[in-house]
């Protein structure tokens, strides 16, 4: 699972607001809460700024592994929380986030390990969120 590409992107057949509906539920069953949400699309307009996109950053945390980072290197929080971004592109969904392996790895820090647990649930985190819903 752990890759050097910097970023790590799906393509989803969902809509940008089915996934945003489902993303908490989805992050707390893997031990992330939901810190914050940013329209990208809403605050561009609140400045002034035409922008058509649906964009929205989604800011995740798990506690205990950000304790476990931050007693290790306080310089991390730079890093945190970890974001994970639902937007359309060329009429797709999509959902990204930066790989946290290949940041700390270019930052060259050795909480390489606690990131490959954080980058395998937040990679599952997207590919749960990215499947079509199943019906009920």
């Amino acid at each position: 699972m752990i890759s050097n590409a910097p970023m790590y992107i799906i393509d989803s057949g969902r809509t940008v607001h089915d996934i945003q509906k489902d993303f908490p539920r989805v992050a707390s069953r893997h031990k992330y809460g939901v810190l914050a949400v940013y329209d990208l699309r809403q605050k561009m307009h609140e400045k002034g700024i035409a922008f058509a996109h649906d964009c929205l950053v989604f800011s995740v945390c798990n506690p205990k592994q950000a304790k476990h980072v931050l007693e290790a290197n306080m310089g991390i929080s730079a890093l945190l929380p970890c974001r994970i971004s639902v937007y359309r592109e060329n009429n797709r969904t999509k959902i990204a986030t930066v790989r946290p392996t290949v940041l700390l790895s270019a930052l060259g820090h050795a909480q390489l390990k606690v990131a490959e647990d954080v980058e395998r649930n937040l990679l599952q985190i997207m590919e749960e969120l990215a499947a079509p819903k199943k019906k009920r």
